[in-house]
């Protein structure tokens, strides 16, 4: 049986330098263990890493083509609206790409949309049906 979890989250990038410096500047902070072919983000209880595309296609034996991306959507979730709209300005401030500025949704939540500088897809969002724990988790209790 496979566990019902995800200990990394690996993103493909034609640019790590970039890549790199996007996520810095959004204030993540870089974790050892990376090198010129990878960077490593310890988050609450996993790693988020950006990959160099073609160091990635080697370590898993097949070409990754520079279209991969949509077909994804990362999110971050915060306590209110005011933060979405903070991260959101961060993340197009730090080079993202706007896709579509946050506002109310149907359901009742509050979310926008952009991508990084590799296209690949970001939510942030307000939920106000869930809480979070000190450490930023879902608090599923």
């Amino acid at each position: 049986m496979t566990p019902q979890r995800i200990n990394m989250i690996s993103l493909s990038t034609a640019d790590l330098p970039r890549a790199r410096a996007f996520y810095t500047t959004l204030g993540w902070v870089e974790a050892e263990g990376g090198n010129d072919k990878i960077a490593f983000f310890q988050l609450a209880g996993q790693y988020f890493s950006i990959y160099d595309r073609a160091a990635l296609a080697e370590d898993i034996g097949q070409d990754i083509p520079a279209t991969t991306t949509g077909g994804v959507t990362l999110a971050i979730n915060y306590d209110n609206p005011q933060q979405v709209d903070a991260a959101y300005d961060a993340a197009i401030d730090a080079g993202a790409t706007d896709l579509r500025r946050p506002s109310e949704i149907f359901w009742g939540g509050y979310s926008g949309n952009y991508a990084d500088p590799d296209g690949h897809l970001w939510e942030v969002a307000h939920n106000p049906f869930w809480k979070f724990d000190t450490e930023g988790q879902i608090d599923h209790g």
